[in-house]
């Protein structure tokens, strides 16, 4: 009878627990979902389950095997529904297994509602990520939809190629197109639905290649429609690429957005002087990374040129989070430091700030590369500790000089001119 109990309880919790501990699934509940799901930047796939499913049962080697794929991309977790019911009705679920993801906007995660295997939750999961980097980038959703305006591709011509196209600034598309080409009149409503998506980020052209041959030869065009892309700067002619997304505007959009990230310039890491530098960093950046390094006195310019430099290049590294970059000189900014507890265990330090959730994160470890490296990094994947806001407000900046870039000097000690001075009304010592 003992053997018959210990085998049905140990039935009974292989059946409860469907991910182990070993495995690449987390186990949610309503003790972590919050912290680890809500309050984070990473974006979530999470099944809810029953235990007894048998639909979710079978589910397991598919739902772990993506995890095992997105690890260190996309987290992803499961939520025992039977056994926590409040979290699961929080968010409607009727069925087992249900599988929403919970992306830019964590309030409204969206269902998934695609084929229950590894392939499906990857390619969703990376929508759902090009979305969400296209919103903090300040674009629009890949599936948005939008009014398109025909006006918004810019005409090209053997004459103007070289003005618009290869001396400006800016990121091009450029379709070669023959008008009697059939792909190509198909292609023609995606690629201004994409051009008027992409105004003012990505710049998209078109040139009918039976007219002005001298471009489309030069461009090697053999076939309609070609399409070309012209990364930012000014460009020579040999630096052309071909472009390999789809042909929809979604497609479009996801592949200029994407190609728009990589070219995103490393932020200027900004020293406090005023409240604009605190706001324009902090309320325009999804975060702002704060540093507070030591008094020029207490570290000299080639201590804090080395401190701007590793920051300089942590912000290269992370240029594509699109976020804020300041440093503040210790003792400058009291109220900033109080409010972040910053300068507890000495200078140089730093803190990660989300202003709209009024919550930062400190570095515990070492102010280095591969200290800081390490501290964005969990932060990114949505791990790490956070803490209110003290006043859920930024704090008063004082107006501050910007750093010279030399050496501190210490203020001049004052001489004393004695030259009129009667020694014999100074005293003794004893009758001082």
């Amino acid at each position: 009878m003992a053997v018959f109990w210990g085998a049905l309880i140990c039935l009974v919790s292989s059946v409860a627990a469907l991910y182990p501990s070993s495995s690449d699934v987390v186990d949610l509940n309503p003790a972590n979902f919050d912290r680890l799901v809500i309050q984070s930047d990473a974006l979530w796939i999470v099944e809810f389950y029953a235990p007894w499913c048998g639909h979710c049962q079978q589910f397991v080697p598919e739902f772990s095997k993506a995890a095992t794929a997105l690890k260190g991309v996309i987290k992803v977790g499961a939520v025992n529904a039977d056994e926590h019911k409040s979290l699961s009705s929080q968010y409607g679920v009727r069925g087992f297994p249900t599988v929403k993801i919970f992306g830019s906007d964590k309030s409204k995660p969206e269902d998934y509602s695609g084929p229950r295997t590894a392939e499906g939750l990857v390619d969703s999961g990376f929508k759902a990520l090009r979305d969400k980097v296209n919103i903090q980038l300040g674009g629009k959703r890949s599936g948005s939809s939008s009014k398109s305006d025909p006006k918004d591709v810019i005409e090209l011509t053997d004459s103007n190629f070289k003005s618009k196209v290869l001396d400006s600034e800016d990121i091009w598309l450029v379709e070669f197109y023959a008008p009697w080409c059939g792909h190509c009149k198909n292609l023609a409503p995606h690629w201004a639905k994409a051009a008027t998506e992409l105004k003012g980020k990505v710049k998209l052209g078109a040139l009918d290649a039976t007219v002005h041959t001298v471009t489309a030869n030069e461009y090697g065009v053999q076939g309609y429609p070609t399409i070309k892309y012209f990364g930012p700067g000014r460009k020579e002619s040999s630096s052309a690429q071909d472009y390999t997304g789809g042909r929809t505007s979604s497609d479009i959009v996801t592949w200029a957005m994407e190609k728009l990230a990589e070219n995103v310039p490393a932020p200027d890491v900004k020293q406090i002087i005023n409240e604009e530098t605190l706001k324009e960093a902090c309320e325009e950046h999804p975060l702002c990374v704060v540093s507070v390094l030591p008094h020029i006195l207490d570290c000299q310019s080639d201590c804090r040129y080395s401190y701007l430099d590793t920051l300089k290049k942590m912000g290269e590294k992370y240029k594509q989070k699109m976020w804020g970059w300041i440093w503040a000189e210790a003792g400058s900014q009291p109220e900033l430091e109080s409010m972040l507890e910053i300068g507890g265990f000495g200078y140089p330090a730093m803190a990660v700030m989300n202003v709209k959730k009024m919550k930062y994160s400190i570095l515990r470890g070492s102010f280095s590369t591969d200290g800081i490296n390490e501290f964005l990094r969990d932060l990114s994947f949505g791990r790490g500790s956070t803490a209110p806001v003290k006043g859920a407000a930024l704090p008063k900046i004082n107006p501050t000089e910007a750093w010279d870039g030399k050496d501190g000097e210490l203020p001049p000690e004052e001489d004393i001119d004695l030259s009129d001075v009667d020694l014999d009304d100074i005293g003794t010592k004893d009758e001082l």
